[in-house]
């Protein structure tokens, strides 16, 4: 199957593809806010070791692994408020699970356009932790077994089992998704589901265009034809719809690109006021590595990127489970494709599938 891209030049949408919290950063910095402002971003900002100091770094550059999470639970494991689940549209609070349903590999070079390679959820390929399954459960098995040896020695500590949890979930999934591509990750940034919802909510909502009307009971999404606004709640049924759409998880993901595209062209029209009272909504969602230097990635930000779906051979199943059949080494050869071939650009507000 051939990847799907679509292009955008503005550094905006790199720091989008980074989550809220970056681009927030980049916002203050183009706003002309001082340095020490935006360094403070950083304060009280939910920060990881899964990637430790003597991992190995990319030489060419740069490698961010975004992932977004499909848990309806904080980041201390609670549940979310009634109201805001009923707001979300995805069900109660055990649903969901760990799994990394996002996962961009954002690759930035030491000069020129920066490509943003999305990994499809369910490519079947080894774990870190161990045997085959899908690229999406490396954090949820992690997290499960550390919690378990953990219980085995006699911690019950329901905070304490949650962020060793997510800590050895975060490991694994780096260190699968790295071990797939054959890519160093130089650094992390986590979020989870109500993270979308905040981002939607905080702008106002966001302009999207469909080609053709769709309707999913499973995500909430009802949508005509054509461009139209969306709603926080709305935001979110349009980033998890698959069924109903021709390819599946395939073109939600164009959504998910659709989606953070429409959101940097709100940020653009965003006063300082504004993006200032997102921060903190950010930092209730977003977890980064221990390394992540927000000022110094907002100095340098390109000024391009490319974004793109990595290639799958097609479906199979296993044990029961649909998965997507991946060639290892055509996919890594993409991926240095990707991360050397010029963008060609696009603007305004294309319409997707």
């Amino acid at each position: 199957m051939r990847s799907r891209g679509r292009y955008h030049r503005t550094a905006f949408l790199v720091l989008m593809r980074t989550t809220w919290v970056v681009v927030c950063a980049a916002v203050l910095v183009v706003s002309g806010i001082a340095w020490s402002t935006v360094a403070t971003i950083s304060t009280g900002i939910e920060r990881s070791d899964a990637i430790p100091d003597d991992a190995p770094r990319s030489s060419s550059g740069r490698n961010i692994l975004i992932m977004g999470l499909t848990t309806r639970l904080d980041l201390h494991g609670e549940p979310l408020p009634d109201d805001v689940l009923r707001r979300l549209q995805a069900g109660e609070s055990d649903r969901g699970g760990y799994n990394a349903n996002t996962l961009i590999l954002l690759h930035i070079p030491v000069s020129g356009p920066a490509v943003a390679m999305s990994v499809p959820r369910d490519n079947l390929v080894p774990l870190a932790s161990g045997g085959e399954g899908k690229i999406k459960e490396a954090y949820g098995r992690a997290k499960v077994a550390e919690e378990d040896r953990l219980r085995a020695i006699g911690q019950n500590d329901k905070r304490t089992l949650e962020r060793a949890g997510r800590e050895a979930g975060r490991k694994a999934q780096v260190q699968t998704v790295a071990g797939f591509l054959n890519q160093p990750v130089d650094h992390l940034v986590e979020i989870s589901l109500i993270g979308f919802f905040h981002i939607a909510e905080g702008l106002g909502g966001v302009d999207v265009c469909l080609q053709k009307a769709t309707k999913d009971p499973l995500s909430g999404a009802d949508f005509p034809a054509g461009p139209q606004h969306l709603d926080a709640g709305q935001s979110l049924s349009f980033v998890r719809q698959r069924h109903g759409l021709p390819n599946g998880d395939l073109d939600r993901t164009k959504r998910q690109q659709a989606f953070l595209a429409a959101v940097v062209r709100r940020v653009k029209g965003a006063d300082v006021a504004a993006v200032q009272s997102m921060i903190d909504m950010a930092k209730q969602d977003v977890v980064l590595d221990a390394r992540f230097d927000l000022t110094e990635f907002a100095r340098n930000v390109p000024t391009e990127v490319r974004f793109e779906t990595l290639p799958v051979e097609g479906g199979a199943h296993l044990d029961g489970k649909d998965v997507n059949k991946v060639d290892a080494e055509k996919v890594r050869s993409k991926v240095t494709e990707l991360a050397t071939a010029p963008p060609p650009s696009a603007d305004g507000v294309p319409c997707i599938d």
